[in-house]
């Protein structure tokens, strides 16, 4: 809080008060009340209590309380909740009569009552949306997750098209092949029954007998066909060869075209007609085994996601009837608030209607209630008497019973009653009393207590102030001294005397009448001079000194002076600004001078300029600047 600066708080213990007597107005049923009468409290708080309402008095209004005030020396408050204060402030408002605190209090319960019974059932119907909104979000998320894995079945029925539309180019590029070798091989089968036949010629003629009729040429002739006629012959073998192998891959191709790429592909395209149409990607496969091995991979792949598209179609048909049965839930929820609403709403009319009949009812009581009062201290036995007696036999009593009355009109029927009231009241005022005569025994303690913490305070302080006057004076006059002297009240008048010996004790501090100051600037024995001696220059000097030696005993943050060396000699001038630079250390000091000497001890300077328009400014100006500025002054002057 002391940091904060947002008060003070003072804590007095209930033993250390104690409450003075008060000089009351008399005992007046249609006067003003005691406002400590009316409230309620433990006893044991009676001190406090006394402490802060015990001067204050309840009147009907403020013409007749101003009167109390001002001779009682009380405060004041009205019915009417106006406030008069002993010191002259007058408070007050306008209270509407036609409010009721009680009604209101009812008011307030029923509408909180009410209020707590709609917050429940905001609050279970808002738990119970809550929990459909979670499964809603459970059941949306596993739609989500369902479409991912069927985003991805897609992608991977679009991957197997793109490999179908490959094995089908291939198949076309092997049928292609195939035609080609089969050309080949026709020729070669050709080329095999030519030089068949060019065998068996040449054989016959090798068989038939050789005569040696031929000439040299024609020796050299058949010797060259016979060696042609031998690579003829490796030549068949090799070609042979050749046949068989691509008679052997072609079978192996129709065999795989026949029995692995066909029905494979029948199978594909059975799968991908069941998929939907698909557009077909654009790369091709390296090779037939390859791409007969992937697409046996991407059929095992399709039909593992056909199941898990099937069955996530089953658990998304599940979860939207799931979701259908919550909402139905939810709809059958809000049908059953905004009839719960409906029903509190009639509940609620019929329930001010009770409390309208309830009151008329009430006030009836009242004015029954009050009729009995009138009449007095009832016995016991008129409550039980007459219960089972009928009304027309109670109005004939009644009847007999207030003519006989009659005769008893100017008799006080109340004196009794009265009597037993007022002794009960005087009792407790005398209770108060005794009550109130221990508070004001505890407040007086208190205040003494006070007092004495005030004086030591005081007395406390004045020694550190005049303590450091002395210290400062010193250092700004060495050859003189200063003091601070407390100034004793000498001659007591007669009526002090006597209230001191009837009251407490009398304080120190009522002994004081004031502060004197006596300082010598010229000796350390002399006994000094009093302020009113002191020149105007000495008087500025002994100024400064005490605002020191008060900055050193309660510092303050910052310190203005305004041209406080005016008046003084230059030795003088010199010591103040020595003063200053050394408090400087733990506050801050601004000054205006125009004397050089304490231009020497300051840390920044600000010079007040006039613009061409007459308009003064404050800047920064160095320490030359300043000094310039005051020697052209003082040479001005």
């Amino acid at each position: 809080m002391n940091k904060e600066r947002t008060g003070r708080l003072t804590f007095v213990p209930l033993s250390k008060l104690k409450s003075k007597h008060i000089n009351y107005p008399p005992p007046d049923p249609n006067g003003p009340q005691k406002l400590i009468d009316k409230l309620k409290f433990d006893r044991k708080f009676s001190p406090a209590f006394e402490q802060v309402f015990g001067k204050t008095l309840v009147c009907k209004d403020l013409e007749s309380g101003s009167g109390y005030v001002r001779k009682y020396d009380l405060n004041v408050i009205t019915t009417d909740g106006d406030r008069i204060d002993r010191k002259g402030a007058l408070t007050g408002g306008y209270v509407d009569a036609r409010k009721s605190r009680l009604d209101a209090i009812k008011s307030v319960k029923t509408k909180k009552a009410k209020y707590e019974q709609d917050a429940k059932a905001f609050t279970d119907g808002k738990k119970a949306i809550a929990v459909l909104e979670q499964k809603i979000t459970e059941v949306a998320g596993q739609i989500e997750i369902l479409k991912r894995r069927r985003l991805n079945a897609g992608g991977a029925w679009g991957q197997l098209m793109q490999d179908s539309m490959v094995l089908e180019r291939e198949e076309d590029t092997l049928r292609a092949r195939i035609s080609k070798m089969e050309a080949e091989a026709r020729d070669l089968e050709a080329d095999i029954r030519t030089n068949t036949a060019r065998k068996a010629d040449y054989e016959r003629e090798l068989s038939s007998p050789m005569s040696r009729s031929l000439s040299d040429e024609e020796q050299r002739a058949l010797e060259s066909t016979g060696k042609q006629c031998e690579r003829l012959q490796k030549a068949l073998v090799e070609i042979g060869k050749e046949k068989a192998q691509f008679e052997s891959r072609l079978n192996l191709a129709r065999v795989d075209l026949n029995e692995g790429l066909r029905r494979r592909k029948e199978e594909v395209m059975a799968q991908l007609e069941a998929i939907g149409d698909i557009d077909a990607g654009d790369n091709a496969g390296d090779d037939l085994v390859g791409r007969t091995h992937e697409l046996e991979a991407l059929n095992r792949t399709i039909e593992s996601l056909m199941t898990q598209v099937k069955n996530n179609d089953n658990e998304l048909d599940s979860q939207q009837t799931k979701i259908h049965k919550l909402a139905d839930q939810i709809d059958k929820l809000q049908t059953k608030q905004t009839e719960e609403s409906r029903a509190l709403s009639k509940q609620q009319k019929g329930t001010e209607r009770y409390v309208a009949k309830r009151q008329l009812l009430v006030q009836r009581k009242d004015e029954c209630t009050k009729q009995i009062r009138d009449l007095g201290v009832l016995p016991e036995e008129a409550f039980e008497k007459y219960i089972n007696y009928k009304s027309e036999r109670l109005a004939k009593q009644l009847k007999t019973v207030n003519e006989g009355l009659k005769r008893f009109q100017h008799v006080n029927k109340k004196a009794f009653e009265q009597y037993n009231s007022f002794t009960k009241q005087r009792d407790t005022l005398l209770q108060r009393r005794e009550d109130l005569d221990k508070s004001a025994a505890s407040i007086e303690e208190l205040v003494q207590v006070l007092d004495q913490r005030k004086e030591e305070a005081i007395e406390r302080t004045f020694k550190q102030v005049s303590k450091f006057f002395e210290e400062v004076f010193e250092k700004l006059v060495p050859a003189g001294r200063g003091r601070l002297i407390m100034q004793k009240r000498i001659d007591q008048d007669e009526d002090d005397l006597d209230e001191d010996e009837e009251g407490a004790r009398p304080s120190a501090i009522d002994n004081y009448t004031g502060v004197s100051i006596k300082v010598s600037f010229n000796s350390k024995h002399d006994e000094g001079l009093r302020i009113q001696q002191l020149s105007g220059g000495q008087k500025s000097l002994v100024a400064l000194a005490t605002v020191f030696a008060i900055q050193k005993c309660d510092p303050a943050p910052f310190y203005l002076f305004d041209e406080i060396d005016a008046n003084l000699d230059a030795q003088y001038r010199t010591a103040v600004a020595s003063m200053i630079h050394e408090l400087a250390e733990s506050a801050q000091f601004i000054t205006t001078t125009f004397r050089p000497e304490m231009l020497a001890q300051a840390d920044k300077f600000y010079g007040v300029v006039f613009d061409a328009q007459k308009i003064s400014t404050v800047r920064s100006i160095t320490r030359d600047e300043a000094q310039m500025f005051v020697e052209r002054e003082a040479q001005a002057q």
